[in-house]
């Protein structure tokens, strides 16, 4: 006679537990409105030239009135529109040469990391990033003159090719640390195996390296317009009469009065910067997504 099994029951699980919010200390909360504050302090300038634009007085200090009629002086100002063609000219040259060069020093010294020279020209690389610009202006105007005139390279008797030559120096320290960092976690066995098949150097850095480093370059080359477009010291000691970028005419224009038709133009300015600096993002999330590396632009320029 089989014994009887006696029905075994399950209890049924209760709610689950609800998680209670921690209410933030007193120090979440001052450094979030410190914070806040320190936002302020840094874009309020901005808000108010953005503000200002719209300004219908003749001078930006004396606000009249909402209205447009900024922009339409603005854009129809042949002064203010030649320095902003020249600003674009010279950023969209620069950020070719500096990403050129700038790519070709990121790869060597990723590649070549324990090579004693590279120590040195890190060190140089450097060097050109935390010099005041000051200082390399003071350097560059004589230099640019005794080639031009006594030496005969008139091409550096232009002003479009001096203010090219001038802003591709510090963009190509950019791109430098931004190429070799994203080299630096890459490994060279893709590289290796395409010499083992055969490959020549040249195909094996078009069709390997570059489309590796292409995020690396193309925020180089971005960010480096964008350093371009807003640079003053170098360009007010390099420029010429017939090559005056768009900072530096309103620098001059500081000294007699400010129109609202700069305001106008200093915020097109400011949405083709901001418009840069969003390909930039966009390039590196992008590059994030296709391979699972995390590339953010504050490691790219540590050099991490």
């Amino acid at each position: 006679m089989s014994a009887a099994t006696a029905p075994t029951t399950t209890a049924s699980p209760g709610p689950a537990p609800v998680a209670r919010r921690r209410r933030p200390d007193a120090g979440t909360v001052l450094l979030g409105i410190w914070g806040v504050l320190g936002f302020l302090f840094l874009f309020f300038p901005v808000l108010v030239i953005v503000a200002y634009s719209f300004n219908e007085g003749r001078l930006l200090q004396s606000y009249r009135g909402f209205g447009l009629g900024a922009y339409e002086d603005a854009l129809t100002n042949s002064a203010i529109t030649s320095g902003v063609q020249v600003s674009i000219y010279v950023g969209i040259f620069s950020a070719l040469v500096a990403a050129v060069l700038g790519s070709l020093a990121g790869v060597a010294v990723a590649r070549r990391a324990g090579a004693r020279w590279i120590g040195w020209l890190t060190a140089l690389l450097g060097l050109v990033m935390v010099t005041p610009e000051i200082v390399n202006a003071v350097s560059l105007l004589p230099w640019f003159v005794t080639l031009g005139t006594d030496w005969g390279f008139t091409p550096l008797n232009s002003g479009i090719v001096r203010l090219i030559v001038a802003h591709s120096l510090f963009s190509c320290a950019v791109v430098t640390f931004i190429v070799r960092a994203r080299m630096a976690g890459l490994s060279e066995s893709l590289e290796e195996a395409a010499a083992d098949l055969g490959a020549p150097p040249l195909r094996r850095f078009l069709d390997i390296t570059f489309p590796l480093m292409r995020p690396a370059v193309i925020s180089g080359a971005l960010l480096s317009f964008t350093l371009s477009l807003d640079n003053t010291v170098l360009s007010s000691f390099v420029s010429t009469a017939d090559a005056t970028p768009f900072p530096v005419y309103v620098f001059a224009s500081v000294r007699s009065s400010l129109r609202p038709a700069i305001a106008a133009m200093s915020t097109l300015m400011l949405l083709l910067t901001l418009v840069a600096l969003a390909l930039v993002a966009v390039v590196l999330i992008t590059s994030r997504k296709r391979t699972g590396e995390g590339m953010s632009l504050a490691s790219t320029l540590a050099g991490g």
